[in-house]
């Protein structure tokens, strides 16, 4: 008596796999329609110095999306990442400026006064059990109102006359690469091994999906969460560092801008992944997505509200585009497997 397996099963057919290659692929082919239409605009948009431009300025925004995407891998939010950010923004140009202190100092300093933010976030989730919504957002509160306090009511602080290698951490160059290129790429590479690759990104991606399995599994989630928190507070810093490099001047509360696009750019990148889970490539589409977008918008001259209302826009058709995909391909890829008789 033979076993009841399947075998030869019928392949999908051309339309099965051209639909589900479509469906799979639909933000993609959503992006590079939207980079089309920008090129056919004007055609300054594809042009190399042009695309360099978008990298480069979305370097900023990649650092701070990927310290939400550790976060909201792990299962909570840091709506507190914009105020690391200015942190690291204000203590890098105040220990120089007023402190006299030399800019290497000035970066531990300003790293230090950004992890503060995660560290507070911590105490506030981890020791006393506040939800992450609220917690971070009180905190956000706390290091606006520290800000103005501080600045006398919100005053730029200038510094025109940085210490050459502070500027070049923005300005300068290493074997013909910009050193923010760099910067940005260390980031990067440090997140995908983490996230991606190591136990470590594992066990975050626990938290996030089942908190209690993994208490039971042995993790540690108290202290998984504290780390969290501390290294997305203090990758945020390091977003605030290049900030103030680039301008020479510090602004208050000029992370929350942000913190928008950060928050956009991960959950672009989540509903790309088969199980809506946040991930480093993702996130990555998801920043280059609003990098492209904003720099189309501006060469072609939009208004500065419409263009705001029209990112917007975009954005949530994008978003919402991206989810129903992430929702429905598996049933469409079910479906077609179930009309053809191929068992997977």
């Amino acid at each position: 008596m033979t076993s009841a397996t399947v075998t030869d099963t019928p392949r999908r057919g051309v339309v099965a796999q051209g639909t589900i290659w479509l469906i799979k692929y639909a933000f993609i082919l959503l992006f590079g329609a939207m980079v089309f239409y920008f090129s056919q605009q004007t055609g300054a948009f594809l042009t190399p110095s042009n695309l360099l431009n978008i990298v480069r300025g979305s370097v900023i925004v990649l650092i701070i999306a990927l310290a939400l995407t550790i976060v909201i891998s792990s299962g909570g939010i840091d709506l507190s990442v914009g105020v690391a950010l200015d942190f690291g923004a204000w203590f890098a140009i105040l220990s120089m400026a007023s402190w006299g202190l030399p800019w290497q100092v000035a970066l531990l300093i300003a790293l230090a006064a950004g992890a503060s933010i995660g560290l507070l976030n911590s105490v506030l989730i981890v020791g006393l059990g506040v939800t992450p919504f609220l917690a971070t957002l009180g905190t956000f509160f706390i290091g606006r109102s520290i800000q103005q306090i501080g600045t006398g009511g919100g005053a730029n602080i200038n510094y025109r006359n940085a210490p050459e290698g502070f500027v070049n951490l923005t300005q300068g160059s290493a074997f013909g690469v910009s050193m923010i290129l760099w910067i940005g790429l260390l980031v990067l590479a440090v997140y995908f091994v983490v996230l991606e690759l190591s136990t470590h990104g594992r066990r975050i991606s626990a938290l996030g999906m089942q908190n209690q399995a993994a208490k039971v599994a042995g993790i540690s989630t108290g202290t998984y969460r504290v780390w969290v928190y501390v290294a997305s507070a203090a990758t945020a810093a390091i977003g605030g560092i290049l900030l103030s490099s680039g301008l020479r001047i510090y602004t208050p509360l000029a992370g929350f801008s942000y913190l928008l696009d950060g928050i956009a750019a991960v959950f672009i990148g989540a509903s790309l992944h088969r199980n809506g889970r946040p991930n480093v490539p993702g996130t990555l589409i998801g920043v280059l997505f609003l990098g492209a977008l904003g720099t189309g918008l501006d060469l072609m001259g939009i208004d500065f509200n419409l263009k705001a209302a029209l990112k917007g826009i975009i954005l949530v058709l994008a978003i919402a585009l991206a989810l129903l995909v992430s929702q429905r391909l598996p049933r469409v890829e079910a479906w077609f497997d179930k009309k053809t008789g191929l068992l997977r």
